[in-house]
């Protein structure tokens, strides 16, 4: 298996994970569908998160502002990425807006149709978006329970 196979591999399954946990504990949508509410979590966290004083974690933080994914749109028919900017409630909100849209862009096509498209930053958002996931799982001790069990 190649490396970024792997390592998109790697990030489903993390991701995957973080989203049932979060679910579970009752960052969800309510009743219905079940969704996970990643902007109720963002604010849970967000002084938390962004207090923490890792240099993995400002390195992944910064590369992902630095070089935020596009969103996948149809354009005139054609597949087009739009740098239309998310509207995030706080600064941990748009890093996990960033980080849903890295797995988005994945798990729909936008960066894989049997060869990698920008390999190279296909790997640095992977990899980024992994430590910011980390280290949101860890300022929610529910969310982190959840995770573990």
């Amino acid at each position: 298996m190649d490396k970024l196979d792997k390592l998109s591999f790697d990030f489903f399954k993390f991701f995957s994970r973080i989203e049932y946990s979060l679910k579970a504990a009752s960052f969800h949508t309510g009743e219905g569908y079940a969704n996970p509410d990643w902007t109720t979590f963002a604010q849970d966290i967000d002084s938390k998160f962004q207090a923490i004083q890792d240099k993995k974690l400002n390195e992944a933080k910064q590369y992902i502002l630095s070089n935020p994914p596009k969103k996948q749109v149809i354009e005139q028919g054609k597949i087009a990425w739009s740098d239309a900017a998310p509207t995030p409630g706080n600064g941990t909100d748009l890093l996990l807006l960033y980080v849903r849209r890295v797995r988005n862009n994945l798990f729909h096509g936008g960066k894989f149709n049997g060869n990698w498209f920008a390999p190279e930053r296909s790997e640095e958002l992977l990899n980024s978006s992994i430590i910011v996931l980390k280290y949101a799982l860890e300022s929610n001790e529910k969310v982190k329970e959840a995770f573990e069990n």
